[in-house]
């Protein structure tokens, strides 16, 4: 029993510096865990080893990282209009009208392909990256690494999900021929213009442009007909608006009722009236399963609503809040708009 305790105590030594300590902890290399997801990673994919945990031994836990993937102090309610505010501004409008009009033509092909209009894919880049000057400053095999080996305690353990995304990125690494220790992104793990995660890049990224790879961070075409076909693989309908004005039912009951799915169309038009809501002509004609969607406005202001269509859903499967999907249409609208 005495024999067990020492040794766990001395692998919490190794793993961790005990306080006061000023030396790194053991080289993600040399720690049980890692050299045991190494060995799973190498029997999976049919590799050596010996090359996994080379790449892993370049790896160094990133305690910014560990604070950055912590949930962020709240002491207001959301407000969807400072939201708006922080993408929907004219230096980020008129990035945008640069970058549709350098890329026009693979906006065109993108939705001649998978349906997907040039303002959403333009708003999604613009939303995400800032058009490519914001797509992140942290070593991608440092960030999973982190998250997959050393995710921070006090919020639910996501390490299994970073586990996956960490051989992904190994996996997509070897197949574009990169030096894995040299791929920059968020400090996440995310990835180019689209900040596609590395599973994401493996299952849903495209060569747009025709040049034998996959370059999320170099080729716009590849952005954008990489988040085109994302979208389509998840449900957008070509030609489908994305949402409807709705005033909601007055009753209090019948209003949570329609809210309860939260963002996931779950009422035809016709079971939306007869709770009460009251939609727009569009959206009484629209032909599909709706949401009843609602933003906060702050302490200060009543909510707003609106009735979310599935393409309106299927903009939530690349960031799961209704105040992003709507970000990215208000500001492909203004990009539009301004073109």
């Amino acid at each position: 029993m005495q024999r067990r305790a020492a040794a766990r105590a001395l692998a919490a030594t190794l793993l961790w510096p005990a306080a006061g300590r000023t030396d790194a902890p053991l080289p993600y290399d040399e720690r049980p865990d890692v050299r045991d997801f190494a060995e799973g990673v190498a029997a999976r994919r049919g590799w050596e080893t010996s090359w996994v945990l080379a790449q892993l031994g370049q790896a160094r836990r990133l305690p910014v990282v560990q604070r950055l993937m912590m949930p962020a102090p709240v002491d207001r309610r959301p407000n969807w209009q400072a939201y708006h505010d922080r993408f929907v501004e004219p230096v980020r409008i008129a990035a945008g009208s640069a970058f549709w009009r350098a890329n026009e033509a693979a906006l065109a092909r993108a939705e001649a392909r998978f349906g997907v209009p040039p303002a959403i894919v333009v708003g999604i880049v613009g939303v995400e990256t800032f058009y490519g000057r914001i797509t992140g400053r942290y070593r991608v095999l440092d960030a999973l690494a982190t998250l997959a080996f050393d995710f921070p305690a006090g919020r639910s353990d996501r390490s299994a999900y970073f586990r996956d995304e960490l051989e992904e990125f190994l996996v997509l690494a070897r197949r574009e021929r990169l030096a894995p220790a040299s791929v920059m992104g968020s400090f996440a793990g995310a990835i180019g213009l689209p900040q596609f995660m590395p599973g994401s890049v493996n299952r849903y990224a495209v060569d747009f442009d025709d040049d034998g790879r996959i370059d999320l961070m170099g080729s716009a075409a590849d952005a954008i007909g990489s988040i085109a076909h994302f979208l389509a693989e998840h449900g957008w309908q070509r030609g489908m608006a994305t949402h409807h004005a709705v005033q909601p039912p007055a009753d209090e009951a019948a209003r949570a009722r329609l809210l309860a799915p939260d963002i996931v169309p779950s009422f035809s038009a016709a079971e939306m009236t007869a709770a009460g809501a009251r939609l727009d002509d569009a959206g009484r004609r629209h032909d599909g399963p709706l949401a009843l969607v609602r933003v906060e406005n702050g302490n200060d202001a009543p909510p707003s609503h609106f009735a979310g269509s599935a393409n309106f859903f299927s903009l939530t499967r690349y960031n799961r809040s209704s105040y992003y999907a709507l970000a990215v249409i208000h500001l492909g609208q203004a990009v539009q708009a301004r073109r």
